[in-house]
């Protein structure tokens, strides 16, 4: 029995898999989904593909899988899948073309999008520019890396006018026509060595963002990055929340935001604190800017968005004091970070699970930013003894003392901030158990 119908091969049979597998479907192709992960795992998926007439492959079965040169006519990756990895290499040693989940749907999308990528801050700015988007008319959704995936928005039966879209370095790696109308890159810091052979790497599968736009396309870079960013075809707007780029286009000092040199507001009203964030809000409003939004309705849309909890959430104001949950600050290079981005003098709640972690470097960030320290956890003491002689520090057995000892030791105009440098595991169950007591600690003074 011949086939005139192209056979397309779809690795990773969750979200995104399923999305591409419905998308080649609709289209009519034949589909078959590999993933290795056990049956058990993948009951769901198993259940869908007998539903909607997909084959899959699971398990052993996938691992033992041979691959017959003219067998397929294109392979699909699932984001996180590397071309290097054992299943992909017996498509593409079999000469079939391969292509990632992310660029099959931009083949097939319609809608306008912008492109998000850095190593901080895409998942609060993607949500954050699909929140401007629809509050200013505009049906958005955030999507992408961030929630669902471009072929499920295809084949959701959903009409948008524009799409917040998070692109990883993963999903940038097998790109061939993705061209963003609007891109934007946010920061870059060293990471997934754990993926790269090194940095060069890393940041070259990122800088891919902009291999296709052209002159009539805008690419929003921190103004920070425009050097390391280098030559790049499209129109360049840049933005920063520093001092020594106060000549961005898109800027923020002392609490006003400024476009082309003119104030369009305050930062006042925002539920987000920090730097890195007012960082993040300048992109936004550069990329609805360049979609064509007003900016005074852009700044009520920023000041209506729930940050993601325990993202340097600001719980409330009292007397005086903010208090701010940074619990999804699990290593010390996003504790650095949210110390460097607030603007107040500071009471750190730090410490957690003893992860052998080096703490040095935190020496240069404390003086004259942080008051006190008060240390929780397993590492309390060691913490205690390291940076004593720099800042006071103070061991509390809980959250709740913990709370309670920093408000003593803060003044009104300070920050009381929970930014622990390490994970949970020692006192509760992950990141948002701990960010949920601090609130409530702090609800309760």
């Amino acid at each position: 029995m011949s086939h005139s119908l192209p056979h397309i091969a779809i690795l990773g049979a969750v979200r995104s898999g399923l999305g591409a597998a419905r998308l080649a479907t609709r289209e009519g192709a034949r589909v078959t989904l590999f993933d290795e992960a056990e049956p058990e795992k993948l009951a769901r998926s198993i259940s869908i593909a007998e539903q909607e007439g997909f084959g899959i492959v699971t398990g052993q079965a996938a691992r033992d899988l041979v691959v017959n040169p003219g067998e397929y006519d294109l392979v699909v990756l699932s984001p996180g899948f590397d071309l290097e990895w054992p299943l992909p290499k017996k498509f593409i040693n079999a000469g079939v073309p391969a292509t990632g989940e992310m660029e099959f749907g931009f083949e097939r999308c319609k809608t306008p999008f912008v492109a998000i990528t850095g190593t901080n801050g895409k998942s609060t700015t993607t949500e954050l520019l699909a929140e401007i988007f629809n509050r200013c008319g505009r049906r958005s959704l955030p999507c992408g890396n961030h929630g669902i995936a471009l072929c499920e928005v295809l084949v959701s039966g959903q009409e948008y006018d524009v799409l917040s879209l998070e692109v990883s370095s993963f999903q940038l790696e097998t790109i061939a026509s993705f061209r963003p109308p609007v891109s934007m890159w946010l920061n870059f810091a060293p990471d997934h060595l754990d993926r790269y052979p090194d940095e060069p790497a890393y940041f070259a599968a990122k800088h891919r963002i902009f291999m296709n736009q052209t002159a009539e396309d805008v690419a929003i870079v921190n103004a920070s990055e425009v050097a390391r960013v280098g030559n790049i075809r499209p129109q360049v707007i840049t933005f920063s929340a520093w001092p020594e780029y106060a000549e961005a286009t898109w800027y923020y000092s002392e609490g006003q935001f400024y476009h082309a040199g003119q104030s369009i507001g305050s930062a006042a009203q925002t539920r987000l604190r920090g730097r890195h964030n007012m960082e993040n809000i300048l992109a936004a409003l550069a990329a609805g800017h360049a979609m064509g939004l007003d900016s005074a309705a852009m700044l009520d849309a920023v000041a209506a968005y729930e940050p993601p909890a325990h993202r340097c959430e600001l719980v409330r104001v009292h007397d005086g004091r903010e208090y701010i949950n940074d619990s999804k600050a699990t290593n010390l290079h996003a504790l650095e970070s949210c110390v460097r981005s607030l603007d107040n003098t500071l009471v750190l709640i730090a410490g957690g699970k003893e992860k052998g972690l080096d703490y040095s470097p935190l020496a240069s960030v404390l003086p004259g930013k942080v008051r006190a320290l008060v240390l929780i956890g397993e590492i309390a003491q060691s913490l205690a003894t390291q940076f004593q002689s720099i800042v006071p520090c103070h061991v509390a057995a809980d959250m709740d003392e913990a709370v309670r000892t920093a408000t003593t030791l803060s003044q009104p105009g300070d920050a009381v901030v929970l930014s622990p440098g390490t994970s949970s595991f020692d006192m509760y169950s992950g990141y948002a158990e701990r960010g949920e007591h601090f609130r409530r600690a702090a609800l309760a003074l």
